[in-house]
């Protein structure tokens, strides 16, 4: 009776053993810095796209993810003051600095899509199917027409200041431009409520089309319309309290083959075509090519 008992319970212990070996590993610690604070343009919160990645990331890594979009000079504003722990902008000459100072550990590159410029059906300025935007540009104000600046410093205020320069215009002050101070998705219905020009990426324009009624894209294409952007962790050298490992996790997170496939796709099934192409690996000169 008790060899039958010691052959029971041997038999017991070795299906234990077994069992344990093949149980899933155990679940990868949870981070000692839960909170990461993400300071990002207002495009990518407009468009849709991060109302998807975050949720995901904040899943795959035990993460809390406060997201903050602005514009990217004030992105990059925060992260110099340590006010943020990574950031997604698009503001290339910006970042550039950004990184020299020393103010971000890494800056890789996630994605770009492009600008246009959109306007009234109307088209004072006459610009529409131009291929040249600086020409465009110099037409708007040789019309005086209606132009809605953001005039926040962000990636796309940076962007229409350098088109504006390559134009020899001098737009500032004068009685047809006219500065909102405020992100894309709400400086586009301030555009559509005066019948005028602006600048758009692309991806917000899309997103936000079935509110602006009455106002086509009327240039795309050109070169200097490219728009690209960068995750960029905020260095704890500078400030050591900032969540050095979580601004990591979702920068390996934003060029994950994942979410770059993630990326590829967003915005087809709604509106017809991609709102951003993945760029991961790549070099900014590569793209537009």
């Amino acid at each position: 009776m008790k060899r039958e008992l010691q052959k029971v319970l041997g038999a017991a212990f070795i299906a234990a053993v077994l069992l344990i070996g093949m149980a899933p590993p155990a679940c990868t610690a949870a981070p000692a810095q839960k909170n990461l604070i993400l300071a990002t343009t207002t495009s990518t919160q407009d468009s849709g796209l991060l109302d998807i990645l975050v949720p995901l990331f904040e899943k795959k890594t035990g993460y809390f993810v406060k997201t903050i979009a602005v514009g990217s000079g004030q992105a990059m504003s925060m992260g110099m003051k340590g006010e943020a722990d990574v950031l997604l902008v698009h503001s290339p000459a910006a970042e550039k600095k950004f990184m020299a100072d020393g103010f971000g550990t890494e800056r890789l590159i996630v994605m770009h899509n492009d600008f246009v410029v959109i306007g009234p059906t109307a088209d004072p300025a006459k610009i529409k199917g131009g291929k040249s935007t600086p020409e465009a540009f110099k037409k708007i104000a040789a019309a005086d027409a209606l132009f809605l600046s953001r005039g926040d410093n962000s990636g796309t205020h940076a962007k229409e200041k350098a088109v504006w320069k390559a134009a020899g215009v001098n737009a500032a002050g004068q009685k047809w431009y006219q500065e909102t101070g405020l992100g894309m998705g709400q400086t586009l219905n301030v555009a559509a409520e005066k019948k005028g020009y602006t600048l758009t990426d692309r991806g917000t324009y899309l997103a936000l089309k079935k509110n602006l009624a009455g106002l086509p894209i009327l240039v795309e294409g050109d070169a200097i319309l490219l728009n690209v952007y960068h995750v960029i962790g905020v260095n704890p050298a500078k400030w050591p309290k900032v969540n050095a490992e979580g601004a990591k996790a979702f920068a390996g997170f934003m060029v994950s083959a994942e979410v770059q496939g993630i990326i590829k796709t967003f915005g087809v099934e709604k509106y017809g075509a991609p709102l951003f192409f993945p760029d991961a690996g790549k070099k900014e000169e590569e793209l537009g090519k």
